[in-house]
């Protein structure tokens, strides 16, 4: 059977999300085996956010300009290089880093060229009845089941199988190597422009100046990764001393399960909910959002499991939503010339996110984790006063624009 080129890179997409989650249920291995304090912890967390931002935001515009294929094929190599440093690197603080690093730098990749690559080849000539937003679906599905996959197969391992600072990552490396293998083979859907100008003139993006993404778009974004990161990252760090030692890194895995897999089936309901010019998906799941925070509210003033595991998969609805309603949005925003530079600007603001750990490790010295999330629930309902308020924008004309700006003395 013919492998549909979106499968292609869609399994590219998956192997770089497997390598950039498969650390997040090892965060309690780290700090009771290893010994590494919690903010240490949380700073590789967060610190392949520093690999991601870049890879975004050159990688996407420079494929816009220079082809997708180019600069998709080092993504799956990337994410290889970083597991192999994050399997030789446990007692080292620095080479964990660095392997985070690494791990960003694919996941960045593959996240700007990956999707805009997907969504491009979910269009005729490569799809005989495209839908209107597979592209966008696809994507982000890969996305999750990437992140899930990856989380719950490395803290299976890391609980059960010997080895464990070890053998989780490996896996990666056994689903990388054949995915650059499958993008090589992908057709190429923007072929690079020439003469080339100057390096800052390729990354120059000029749908970011559409109101629209920055009063709809924009204040939903980084709350894709704050509901992930509170699921699978805050929540059980919480629950460590009622869970207890024995069972730790197998119950981060459970709630990564859980908030990711409700992340990932609740995503075609953001399909029927779309509608152009509204707000209602990204509406929708800003009101998950919210819920989650105050769901995470109770998990962590009570610690019950129930109501932990309830927080987790609330939160992972609104993941989900924001995620497949965001793309959606900016798929509608963007020219085909800048689809991936805008799909970066999105990706680099879903990723403020990811520092939600570390901030709230620190405040929880002067208060406590239910008033943060009371606060963090506060915040989400402005953001989607800001976003009510912003969907009377429509996407202009940017050509026109363009124009008009040339036609000036």
């Amino acid at each position: 059977m013919r492998t549909k080129p979106w499968m292609r890179v869609s399994s590219a997409l998956l192997a770089v999300a497997w390598g950039g989650n498969e650390f997040t249920p090892l965060l309690v291995m780290y700090r009771t085996v290893e010994g590494y304090q919690q903010v240490a912890v949380d700073m590789l967390l967060a610190a392949y956010v520093l690999g991601i931002v870049p890879a975004l935001l050159i990688g996407g515009p420079l494929s816009d300009r220079h082809g997708r294929r180019t600069l998709m094929i080092p993504a799956p190599v990337l994410a290889m290089v970083g597991s192999i440093l994050l399997a030789v690197g446990a007692e080292s603080l620095f080479v964990l880093f660095v392997g985070r690093v690494f791990s960003g730098l694919a996941l960045g990749l593959g996240m700007a060229v990956g999707t805009s690559w997907i969504k491009e080849l979910s269009e005729k000539p490569y799809e005989e009845h495209p839908e209107r937003v597979s592209g966008a679906r696809r994507a982000s599905l890969s996305l999750t089941a990437g992140f899930a996959l990856g989380a719950a197969v490395a803290a299976a391992l890391a609980q059960f199988a010997p080895l464990q600072t070890v053998l989780p990552y490996m896996i990666n490396l056994l689903i990388c190597l054949p995915a650059v293998f499958l993008v090589a083979g992908a057709p190429e859907t923007r072929h690079a422009t020439a003469p080339h100008g100057p390096l800052l003139a390729d990354l120059k993006i000029p749908a970011t100046r559409q109101h629209r993404f920055w009063f709809v778009v924009a204040p939903s974004a980084p709350w894709v990764f704050g509901c992930a990161a509170s699921a699978y990252a805050i929540l059980p760090a919480l629950m460590a001393d009622v869970v207890g030692p024995r069972y730790g890194i197998a119950f981060s895995g459970l709630m990564c399960l859980v908030g990711l897999g409700f992340g990932f089936f609740i995503q075609p309901l953001g399909k029927r909910l779309d509608r152009d010019g509204s707000i209602r998906s990204l509406a929708v799941g800003m009101g998950a959002v919210i819920l989650g925070m105050l769901a995470a509210v109770l998990a962590s003033a009570t610690l019950n499991l129930a109501l932990v595991l309830l927080a987790s998969a609330v939160l992972g609805c609104g993941y989900g939503l924001v995620l497949v309603s965001g793309l959606q949005e900016v798929q509608r925003i963007a020219r085909p010339d800048d689809l991936a530079g805008l799909t970066a600007v999105f990706y680099s603001l879903t990723y403020i996110g990811f520092f939600v750990p570390m901030v709230l490790a620190l405040v929880s010295e002067f208060t406590s984790y239910p008033w943060l999330f009371v606060s963090g629930a506060v915040i989400a309902a402005l953001c989607l006063g800001i976003m009510a308020y912003g969907r009377r924008h429509e996407v202009r004309d940017l050509d026109l624009l363009e124009a008009n700006d040339a036609a000036r003395p």
